[in-house]
């Protein structure tokens, strides 16, 4: 027979048991994904930047999730923007058994590693991912924050017509997943508006050397060059444009729309020369909010933003207000909560629909000056 009071003592440490692990911190790991090598390093860099400070913020304000107080880690990985590198990575991470992915950069990486990451039951937020096929998988655990290339493109090709009243056009990618698909939108959207197409051509993602191509191009002297690519070769073959005399205005999407485009053109062709479009946009009562994130990330780390940070904090802060609503950061519960989310970030609200993709997703349209990239507008 059980004496009472060591009923009551037994009782006793149960109770402080429970309260010590109600009161024992819970890691949640945050892994990101991206390009931390390689031509598009410094596109990967800054989006890994927007999700630490995020997680540092996170931490500081000093959360509780399912009554334990949160402590946020931030799990990096490299893929080189490489789709064999970047399931490498996904499956890396969910091994790790992070709680959440902000990623991958490229859509070439991103749409493999979403199938590991689905698999696994981990929701994956892409910032910067503009193919339509992330989305279109049929994976629960699939989000994007930006807008597809359906709408980037298209609305790329009807400025192109409708706005600086191109009748010809060429069309050049560089055979990645993103590429393509922005490229081939802007071809139909072109299409569609009146223009005839004089030269379909591509690269690849680490050419240097456009003078074939860019020499069949001139021959046939279309109103504008559409590019479907990064940064990295953009540049390179704007400056050899200007070498061979070729005054037709280039366009592009996010991949060219940086501030490091004008140092990877040596300034050349810039000044009005450049129109390109970024999915998403800030307009409105949005503006300040922004604009001092964007003081705040440059203090804090020394450098501009390029064009994606401001969506992967966001979509940082957007999984942990899923685990707090939840009151749990296992995938399997919170998941439902960000399925429905509505959030007001620095970049607008965020919610999803059915498919995974931002609601309202909008566009910004820029053009170069004086070796800065200048805002034309914010279109939806």
């Amino acid at each position: 027979m059980n004496h009472p009071a060591i009923r009551l003592g037994a009782v006793a440490a149960a109770c402080v048991s429970l309260s010590a692990q109600a009161a024992e911190p819970l890691l949640v790991k945050i892994g990101h994904v991206a390009a931390l090598s390689g031509p598009a390093a410094h596109l990967g860099h800054d989006n890994e930047n927007g999700v630490r400070m995020a997680v540092e913020e996170l931490n500081a304000k000093g959360l509780q999730i399912g009554g334990r107080p949160a402590r946020f880690e931030l799990v990096a990985e490299d893929d080189a923007g490489d789709p064999k590198q970047g399931t490498q990575a996904a499956q890396k991470l969910v091994d790790l058994k992070v709680n959440g992915v902000v990623g991958h950069l490229n859509s070439g990486t991103a749409i493999p590693a979403a199938r590991i990451y689905a698999e696994a039951g981990i929701p994956q937020i892409a910032p910067s991912v503009t193919n339509p096929k992330y989305t279109r998988q049929g994976f629960k655990t699939s989000f994007r924050m930006v807008a597809d290339d359906a709408q980037l493109g298209g609305t790329l090709g009807r400025y192109a017509v409708q706005t600086l009243k191109a009748r010809t056009v060429a069309v050049i990618d560089d055979r990645t997943a993103y590429g393509q698909g922005v490229a081939s939108e802007f071809e139909k959207a072109a299409k569609a508006a009146g223009a005839t197409v004089v030269k379909r051509e591509f690269t690849n993602d680490k050419a240097t050397d456009f003078t074939g191509i860019l020499t069949g191009i001139k021959a046939a002297r279309p109103d504008v060059v559409f590019y479907g690519g990064m940064d990295a070769v953009g540049g390179p073959m704007l400056r050899q444009m200007k070498q061979l005399g070729i005054q037709s205005k280039f366009l592009g999407g996010d991949g060219v729309c940086t501030a490091e485009l004008p140092k990877l053109a040596s300034g050349q062709m810039l000044d009005g020369q450049v129109v390109c479009a970024i999915a998403g946009g800030i307009d409105g009562t949005l503006r300040p909010g922004f604009d001092k994130f964007k003081a705040d990330f440059k203090k804090k780390f020394g450098t501009e933003v390029q064009i994606y940070s401001p969506y992967t904090y966001d979509a940082t802060k957007a999984l942990a207000e899923a685990m707090v609503k939840a009151g749990s950061a296992e995938p399997a519960r919170y998941l439902p909560v960000l399925q429905k989310l509505s959030m007001q970030g620095v970049t607008g609200t965020v919610a999803f629909d059915d498919k995974g993709d931002i609601r309202n997703g909008a566009l910004t349209l820029y053009t170069f000056k004086g070796g800065q990239r200048e805002e034309l507008g914010v279109v939806r």
